[in-house]
């Protein structure tokens, strides 16, 4: 009985199987060892591709989209040279693979629109890594520009991470492209202060402010008589760099120097008039 299930061991061609063995285990072996070795390299040449973009000054956002790519496509030439040489046809795999990206892309839709996205963004540029800006409702300085999304932190140090297909299809702004903002307070004061005393005490305010560029000259305007104030607009001009700091040392100083020029800021209030009458 176990005679009919056992193989008949003295029909194998021992010499066959060791030399098919020994063929066909030395290129598995040469291909791990080339694997290996492969890997390394293209480690050291995406590590001086990337010093070469340091020397050569290239935009941040392009080097950090370029260096994950050009690892990619290094890694798959690995891959192909690996399989041509454990003798499979390179061709039909190529086709296999060609199958395979399709139906992989028609799963990856979206995926696809934010490799495209990230491709605009480089291309059009509307905004690089360092600049501020707001989109999608997050707000926040870009970090990094990947291939398929980009990486913001909040000014509260939160990771925010938007895909790029949203930001190349719609809008944002930048409060970095451009090398000076104007900067804006609205400040209301009571009805019976002088108007004419309040807006010279405002321009003094902004010209004694060393972050305020002189050009364009600051000014202040009277905004609005409101229902129970009236309303100045002080406006200048400074560095982008200096936007915030010079807003927050002008709302600290408008209080004191509206106190010490006896000006009062209004408040929320309502007057209630009663009257007799007789019946």
């Amino acid at each position: 009985m176990f005679e009919k299930i056992l193989p008949d061991w003295n029909k194998f061609n021992y010499n066959e199987i060791y030399e098919t063995l020994l063929r066909y285990g030395l290129k598995v072996i040469y291909a791990a060892i080339i694997l290996f070795f492969g890997l390394k390299i293209i480690k050291w040449l995406t590590k001086r591709i990337n010093n070469r973009f340091d020397k050569a000054q290239i935009d941040l956002s392009l080097k950090s989209f370029l260096t994950p790519l050009i690892s990619i496509a290094l890694k798959i030439a690995l891959l192909i040279s690996i399989i041509n040489m454990l003798g499979i046809e390179t061709t039909s795999f190529i086709a296999i693979l060609g199958s395979l990206a399709f139906a992989v892309g028609l799963a990856l839709q979206g995926s696809l629109g934010n490799f495209a996205g990230g491709v605009l963004i480089l291309i059009l540029k509307p905004y690089r890594i360092g600049d501020f800006i707001e989109a999608q409702g997050f707000s926040g300085t870009v970090k990094d520009i990947h291939i398929f999304y980009t990486v913001l932190a909040t000014p509260d140090n939160k990771k925010i991470v938007i895909p790029n297909s949203n930001l190349s299809n719609s809008s944002l702004i930048n409060y970095s492209t451009y090398p000076t903002r104007r900067l804006e307070l609205k400040i209301s004061c009571s009805y019976e202060n002088n108007i004419l005393q309040v807006k010279e005490v405002l321009e003094k305010l902004l010209k004694s402010q060393e972050t305020i560029l002189i050009e364009p000259e600051p000014i202040v305007i009277l905004g609005e008589y409101s229902d129970s104030s009236i309303q100045f607009i002080a406006r200048g001009w400074v560095k982008s760099s200096d936007y915030w700091d010079t807003l927050n040392a002008l709302m600290l100083k408008v209080k004191g120097e509206f106190d010490n020029n006896g000006i009062t800021i209004p408040y929320q209030q309502m007057d209630v008039h009663l009257y007799s009458s007789k019946v």
